[in-house]
């Protein structure tokens, strides 16, 4: 007895020193400052290591890379050290012992440490969190899935199971950075409805928190861009999370913001102002080549001239630091702003060429032979086309179409010079159009097609596979959804054909759900019916349950987007008094003004068009708002500045109507009108429709270089003319103005120009340019008897 009680007291003391040790060992290494203080306590206690040890010291190597900048990390050094090798080893052989959550902590450590997923300890890691994956916290859970999404597990079945746990266990999900990191590394695997479902909770999260941080929000956008939904409710309120944590904003958030707002069809121009300002104030702060890169997406369509200039001048000593994708980019870029570096463009051809000779991806090659094209004065080598012919099988629509414009605009160009470059570039263009109508007779999903549809255009495509992408939409019409009314509609816009049958439905399904549909999205869905002139069935119904749902939510829109829905309804004829009187404000424009300043220069020319548009209309339709024409100084800049436009068509016309008035000075040619119309010419017949001299007339004009500018309004102009006289606006209509379909159909914009003409006291002639180059009209004799015919057969 009394032997084995001094065994019992020497194995406690033994276990009471082991355990003080232990908790000693367990303070040092969560006192370590630095990885060699780890390996070094690994290195001398391998023997005493616990398998809780083993995930502290782990874990710790990880926390103190993450304290580090990024470009400081030393993750190689860690993952070669012959400790980190032990450690591994010891958390392999230990892993059934230890805890659920150990375990995960020690995947997610490793992983952020580059371990590689096919490594020994990351597969055994994950094998032994499935066996208790249904016993995992929340927490652990959204860790572990976390995991699986950065190994790229992105469809493997234990995935599976995890969507399924949460599916099971949605409602008790309290904490918004456990269900945003779920969300997205489920997202492949869901239903429809049960996305619907994870974004209601989403909403209801975000909205019982009074503080988020930004990573929960823009994991809630990576999710939208992963399932490819433009989710509203959900992407306004992630972009005033980022303006209310606007102080935590660096290059890198900034630039994956941008990315995910770019690839979701979302834009803020508030967002726009802070990132502006937060970049412009570390330009020289980024000097590594993968930041400097970010600042160059993000603040080059921002920045003016100076700046752009300067950081293109940069780019010349990172080029070699890029990936193709990167370079891809750039050069869109580049030329985008008007880069005139072609030094900077010589270097990016030599490093294009060299990723597209050993490309592999379809896309990527695609990508590479979109840029080339857009390189000034590029010689197209023969190993381009080759490339083109071998991926095209695998090709979507868009890459097809990329192909296809490069290939036109170098054969176009004479960019083609080796020995039977014609014969392979026949070959090719057959070769695609087969490909193209291939890829269109097998969708059978509306939603798949209209993910290709809205990006591909050109000259290629609209000879070759519009007609027949209009007659897929056709027959799968009644796959036609409030959700795909938005890509749809943009397809048909570029496609600028008239389709009644889906011009109804689009309408049809618009005022069944226009309460569902986001007011931003409107303006693409009026513009189709609007810049086509396409009156439906249900027009009136229409036009007010859209309006109805635009005044409701104004408050929600960008300024640049009620101006440009303020002129698109203009154009049909609407002018909604809240959403006129909103716009037309000293306050509204102040803003409007500053939002400009950020905006893409594209779609700063496009407001400011439209808005100039906008107020011409307002002040010729609809007197009652008593707005002021404030544009004038705008249009005579746009005039002046503009290519010439007196081309030899309008030259030969004016040369007939010369001759049929009876003299050059009885008619003008490029006349700027009142409210800043440019018409083709201008002459004046007086009661007995015989044409009045300008040399004789009190009309006030004077112009340079042939052109004309009228500044008295439809009042004074009248009174100008003797009693009885009318002046006549000619206008020829180039193929522009009419629809590509066979109706036609005369378009929007030109359709307002001749109401608003005819207000202004003109009687407008207007010359299709389909009855001009007829071969009815072949004949000079044929020519002036048709412009008779128009002049003098007028009522």
């Amino acid at each position: 007895m009394l032997g084995l009680r001094q065994l019992c007291l020497f194995t406690l003391r033994r276990y009471q020193a082991r355990t003080l040790c232990s908790d000693l060992l367990f303070s040092q290494i969560n006192a370590c400052t630095h990885e060699d203080e780890v390996f070094s306590l690994v290195g001398r206690n391998k023997a005493r290591l616990s398998e809780k040890h083993v995930g502290i010291a782990l874990n710790m190597l990880w926390q103190l890379q993450k304290k580090k900048p990024f470009l400081l990390r030393t993750s190689d050094y860690v993952r070669n050290h012959s400790q980190f090798l032990t450690l591994c080893i010891l958390a392999e052989n230990k892993v059934e012992h230890m805890e659920d959550e150990v375990i995960v902590d020690i995947l997610y450590s490793i992983l952020r440490l580059d371990v590689e997923d096919h490594a020994s300890l990351a597969k055994v890691l994950v094998t032994e969190v499935w066996k208790r994956l249904e016993r995992l916290s929340l927490p652990a859970l959204s860790k572990f899935a976390l995991c699986l999404y950065k190994q790229h597990r992105h469809f493997s079945p234990i995935i599976g199971q995890v969507a399924h746990i949460v599916d099971m266990k949605l409602d008790s999900i309290q904490d918004i950075r456990i269900l945003s990191v779920l969300m997205i590394s489920i997202s492949e695997v869901i239903t429809e409805s049960f996305r619907d479902q994870l974004l209601h909770k989403a909403e209801q999260l975000l909205e019982e928190k009074d503080q988020v941080h930004l990573n929960y929000a823009r994991r809630i956008l990576q999710f939208l861009q992963n399932v490819k939904l433009k989710y509203h409710p959900l992407l306004e309120k992630c972009n005033k999370i980022f303006l209310e944590n606007a102080s935590h904003l660096d290059i890198h958030s900034i630039s994956h913001i941008f990315g995910l707002y770019e690839q979701l069809g979302f834009d803020s121009a508030e967002f726009r102002l802070i990132a502006k300002q937060l970049l412009s104030e570390i330009i020289d702060d980024c000097y590594d080549p993968e930041t400097f890169a970010k600042l160059f997406f993000s603040l080059g369509p921002m920045a003016g001239s100076k700046v752009r200039e300067r950081m293109a001048s940069v780019l010349h000593k990172h080029l070699e630091s890029y990936h193709v994708l990167q370079l891809v980019k750039l050069t869109q870029y580049l030329v985008m702003l008007h880069c005139q570096d072609l030094e900077l463009f010589a270097k990016l051809k030599m490093l294009l060429l060299g990723y597209l000779k050993s490309s592999v991806i379809p896309a990527d090659a695609a990508a590479i032979i979109r840029v080339l094209a857009m390189l000034p004065s590029f010689q197209v080598e023969e190993i381009i086309i080759n490339k083109a012919a071998a991926v095209l099988p695998q090709c979507r629509l868009h890459h097809l179409n990329c192909i296809a414009t490069a290939l036109v605009k170098w054969n176009h160009h004479g960019q083609l010079h080796w020995q039977n470059s014609s014969e392979l570039c026949a070959k090719l263009l057959q070769k695609l159009n087969d490909c193209g109508f291939q890829r269109l007779q097998k969708a059978n999903n509306l939603n798949l097609l209209l993910e290709e549809l809205p990006y591909v255009n050109g000259e290629w495509f609209e000879e070759v596979l519009n007609e027949e992408s209009l007659a897929m939409c056709q027959r799968l019409i009644d796959q036609i959804t409030w959700r795909n009314i938005l890509p749809l509609s943009f397809f048909l816009i570029k496609s600028d054909h008239r389709c009644p049958v889906l011009f109804d439905r689009i309408s049809s399904v618009a005022c069944e759900n226009i309460d569902k549909i986001p007011p931003s999205e409107l303006y693409f869905i009026l513009f189709l019916f609007s810049a086509l002139n396409y009156d439906p069935p249900d027009n009136e119904e229409f036009f007010k349950s859209c309006i109805q749902h635009l005044t409701s939510n104004l408050s929600h829109l960008e300024a640049y987007h009620l101006v440009l829905l303020g002129h698109v309804l203009a154009m049909a004829g609407y002018f909604p008094p809240a959403l006129i009187t909103t716009i037309f404000n000293v306050s509204f424009l102040s803003k409007l003004d500053a939002q400009l300043k950020v905006l893409p220069d594209t779609v700063k020319q496009r407001v400011q068009s439209s808005l100039m548009k906008l107020n011409r209309a307002v002040c010729l339709e609809c007197p009652e708002f008593h707005i002021p024409w404030f544009h004038e100084p705008y249009c005579q800049r746009v005039f002046h500045t503009s290519t010439s436009r007196i081309n030899p068509q309008r030259r030969h016309i004016h040369r007939m109507l010369t001759e049929i008035l009876g003299g050059s000075h009885y008619s003008r040619i490029s006349v700027l009108t009142p409210y800043c119309y440019e018409i083709d010419f201008e002459c004046v017949l007086d009661v007995n429709k015989k044409p009045l001299s300008y040399m004789t007339q009190s009309i006030p004009l004077d112009g340079s270089g042939g052109i004309h500018l009228r500044h008295d309004i439809k009042d004074e102009g009248n009174k100008a003319l003797p009693p009885g006289a009318q002046r006549i606006a000619l206008e020829f209509l180039d193929s522009k103005a009419f629809s590509k379909d066979y109706s036609r159909h005369l378009k929007g914009e030109p359709a307002v120009k001749k109401r608003h003409l005819e207000m202004l006291g003109y009687q407008v002639v207007q010359i299709p340019h389909f009855e001009w180059n007829s071969m009815v009209l072949s004949t000079k004799g044929e020519q002036l008897e048709y412009l008779r015919q128009q002049l003098y057969g007028l009522q």
